[in-house]
């Protein structure tokens, strides 16, 4: 099994390189790591999927052609569990259907070997940009619902309500309360939710998928 030099914490972004070819991992792993990239190693699909690395920050580097699974059908069934680690396609063998089959799947690139140094750089950096803001949106909803679950059921009410586009008086008549109730239940949310203004207030309701 091929294991990094140095141990990656699972919050810090690696290059995770899926090739039964030892030498090209190996090329692969010194070129990642003269940029300052961490990186994982591994000889086939099976191994990665054991590792359980699959939910890990980074991208994954991805040979189509392997033995017993193959890097499509890897990248498949990452896609059917969620997983939404970016993928770098690469083959000595690559087609057009090939590509399109890769790329449709979410691919950030697909790379015929031999492929430059740089063309490998690049394709690397969007993918891990992209893993970074996938993150990113990943933490501000996770923050959200946390904030959410400190609502009362009615201020969640009148949350839903309001993400509507419905005034004060229309969200009173639907849930039978007074006009000044509602206010204050929207202005109890609103700084629960940490919303600087209706409009962010609104959106969060959007995020949170919230349901009148």
């Amino acid at each position: 099994m091929n294991t990094p030099s140095l141990p990656i914490p699972e919050d810090v972004q690696a290059v995770h390189v899926v090739d039964d070819d030892a030498g090209l991992r190996q090329a692969l792993d010194s070129l990642f790591r003269s940029v300052g990239y961490g990186t994982r190693l591994y000889g086939s699909a099976a191994e990665f999927l054991q590792s359980g690395d699959a939910r890990a920050a980074g991208c994954l580097v991805l040979d189509v052609r392997m033995p017993g699974i193959s890097g499509l059908d890897l990248q498949g069934q990452l896609n059917e569990a969620g997983v939404t680690m970016p993928v770098v396609l690469m083959t000595g063998h690559g087609d057009i259907p090939m590509t399109v089959r890769g790329m449709k799947a979410g691919a950030v690139d697909f790379l015929p070997k031999p492929f430059r140094d740089q063309d490998m750089l690049d394709a690397v950096a969007s993918a891990l940009a992209r893993d970074a803001a996938t993150r990113a949106e990943r933490g501000q909803a996770d923050e959200l619902r946390a904030r959410l679950a400190t609502l009362s059921p009615r201020e969640r009410e009148v949350m839903a309500r309001v993400a509507t586009g419905k005034m004060n008086k229309q969200i009173a008549f639907d849930l039978a309360l007074s006009e000044i109730t509602v206010k204050i239940h929207r202005g109890n949310a609103m700084r629960k939710m940490e919303a600087r203004t209706l409009a962010d207030f609104v959106k969060m309701a959007e995020t949170l998928k919230l349901k009148a």
